[in-house]
Formats: C-alpha cells, sequence, structure tokens
C-alpha cells in the first residue's frame, strides 16, 4: 500500500433530491457514519469528512472522525476533497487521497483498499473500481456508468472511456463503475485546475476529463457493488438490505 495516503468523504448536506442525505438514519446510525466506518476498515490509512455542514461535523466527531469545513459552492466533490487537503495537510506530506462518495453506505471495504492499491503501479494516475456484471436492464440505464477498457489483469482493467451508454455494445458482459477515487495529489492538484472537457460535458463524468488530459485510470474489478442512495426509493432500499 503507497505511505502518506488520505481518505477523504466528502458530504454535503442540502442533496437536491434527497435533503440531509449524510445525516438520514440506516440502522440506527447517519448514513455518513456508515461510509467512515466502512472507510477506515479499508486499513489504508486516516479517515476524514470533508463537508459544508457543521451539523455533518458535530456527528462524524462525536462518531470519532476527523472533520474538516470546506465553503458551500463547490461544483463538485473533487473540489470538496481539493480545498479539504489544503486544510488537513498544507504542508503537502499526503501524497494519495483517496476519495469515497459519501453515499455509499453499503461499500465494501475490501473494494477501497483494491482501488488505492492500483496505485502501487508508478505508471497509474488514479485508481478506481468496478463490477462485471452479465448484461441486464441496467446495461441500457444513463444512470449506470460503464467502463469501457482493456483488461490488464483478471481483476485489473485499464480504463479507455466511462459512458451512460450502453458500453461495448455487444458485449455479454460490462463493467458498472463504483464511484470512488484515489488521486495521486499532483494528479488532482492539476485536475480541480483543468476546464471542463467536452466529452465530460456530453456525458456529465467529470472522470473523462483526467483521461482527456493524457492521465492513466486503471480500475479494480470486484465483486461486491456499492449501492449509491440517490431517492427515497434507494433509502428504504438499502434500509431494507442492512436490516433498519
Amino acid at each position: 500500500m503507497p505511505e502518506k495516503l488520505l481518505v477523504l468523504i466528502p458530504a454535503r448536506l442540502h442533496a437536491t433530491r434527497l435533503p440531509g442525505k449524510p445525516l438520514l438514519d440506516i440502522a440506527g446510525k447517519p448514513m455518513i457514519v456508515h461510509v467512515a466506518e466502512r472507510a477506515r476498515a479499508a486499513g489504508i490509512g486516516p479517515v476524514a469528512i470533508c463537508t459544508d455542514a457543521e451539523e455533518i461535523a458535530t456527528v462524524v466527531r462525536a462518531a470519532g472522525f476527523e472533520a474538516v469545513l470546506t465553503k458551500p459552492d463547490h461544483p463538485s466533490g473533487s473540489d470538496r476533497i481539493h480545498e479539504a487537503l489544503q486544510t488537513y495537510d498544507p504542508k503537502g506530506e499526503v501524497e494519495i487521497v483517496v476519495n469515497v462518495q459519501g453515499d455509499l453506505p453499503t461499500l465494501d471495504p475490501a473494494t477501497v483498499h483494491a482501488t488505492a492499491s492500483l496505485l502501487a503501479d508508478p505508471a497509474v494516475d488514479v485508481g478506481t473500481a468496478g463490477v462485471e456484471n452479465a448484461v441486464d436492464a441496467e446495461y441500457t440505464t444513463p444512470s449506470v456508468v460503464k467502463i469501457v477498457g482493456t483488461r490488464l489483469a483478471p481483476q485489473r482493467l485499464r480504463a479507455l472511456y466511462f459512458t451512460r451508454c450502453a458500453a461495448p455494445w455487444g458485449a455479454t458482459h460490462y463493467v458498472h463503475h463504483i464511484g470512488l477515487y484515489a488521486y495521486r495529489r499532483h494528479v488532482l492538484d492539476k485536475f480541480i485546475g483543468l476546464p471542463v472537457s467536452p466529452l465530460e460535458a456530453c456525458e456529465k463524468l467529470e472522470q473523462l476529463r483526467l483521461l482527456e488530459a493524457g492521465f492513466r485510470i486503471d480500475a479494480a474489478l470486484v465483486d461486491k457493488p456499492a449501492l449509491g442512495v440517490d431517492t427515497p426509493a434507494d433509502l428504504e432500499h438499502v434500509r431494507r438490505l442492512m436490516g433498519a
């Protein structure tokens, strides 16, 4: 595992589709605490939550986690973790930053570990993760992002493209992207300073900005999906799965 690694979890209080999402109860705990516990269980480094809300900071600190307050108007979670990183580590000692989305309460800690481990290869700029599925209804669902890539090993791809379309065409299996990223710090610095790229604007996927800028993204293929919570229906589904 690379040294000097930090896990940051961005959490915004006022989500449009599910207000107060990070603090919603799942099996007796706020969702953001579940995510933080799973990130800590990966055992790769310290975990901190970066947020625009004192309410979230208070809750995660009570649960034993660090919180970094950021400004409220960031356009993305990547921008939020970049600000938080400067506050947390002003001397620049952290070399690898793992961005775990705050709405993945079922995230397997092994997925976090596998994603960060990709950066043990010096040729890789950014690590992410995906689950290989047989073609099903989600293959044509735009909210399910697919990774198109070259297989380098049984559990590893080099990403060539990310898309909301059914891709690759004619496949019997596809790779469902899991939205977490391990960045080399200098890559995150460069990424935040780049303008929105043409493909990013088309697909509404910010990782395409990295590919268009020439950075290499590899994906760990893992066995367990991570269910995101974006709607009330998602929340109820996760509550049932987690025994709430």
